[in-house]
C-alpha cells in the first residue's frame, strides 16, 4: 500500500471465517503436534480499518489476504476478471496447508 494513503479514504473491510477444513492425514504423517494451532472459529468475523490487520486476525492468515484486503479498502476490486459474484470481494484461505481456513473478504461502507 502506498505510504502516503490517507487512512481517512480507505474502506473498512469485513473478513468472515467461512470454512476451516483440517486434513488429519497430513497432520499425522507430517506435522509435530501442536496444542494450540489455530483460534479462528468458523463465523467469526473481524474488520480491518485502514487497511490493517485487525486484532486478533492470526498474523499467517492476514499475509494470504492482506493484498486483497488493501485493494477492496481502496475501492479496487472485480478480482481476476469477474471471478466473485460480488465485485467488492474476495474468497481468501490462509496458507496453513494442514487447517486452512477460507475468509470472506468485503468492502464496507
Amino acid at each position: 500500500m502506498n505510504d502516503n494513503q490517507d487512512n481517512s479514504q480507505l474502506r473498512p473491510v469485513r473478513i468472515t471465517a467461512m470454512r476451516q477444513t483440517l486434513y488429519r492425514d497430513l497432520m499425522q504423517q507430517f506435522e509435530n503436534p501442536i496444542q494450540h494451532a489455530c483460534d479462528i472459529q468458523v463465523g467469526q468475523s473481524f474488520i480491518s480499518h485502514g487497511a490493517q490487520r485487525p486484532d486478533g486476525l492470526c498474523e499467517s492468515a492476514w499475509e494470504s489476504m492482506r493484498p486483497f484486503v488493501e485493494s477492496l479498502a481502496r475501492g479496487e476490486g472485480n478480482f481476476f476478471d469477474g471471478w466473485m459474484k460480488n465485485p467488492q470481494s474476495a474468497m481468501i484461505s490462509c496458507n496453513d496447508g494442514f487447517r486452512p481456513v477460507s475468509f470472506y473478504l468485503e468492502a464496507i461502507n
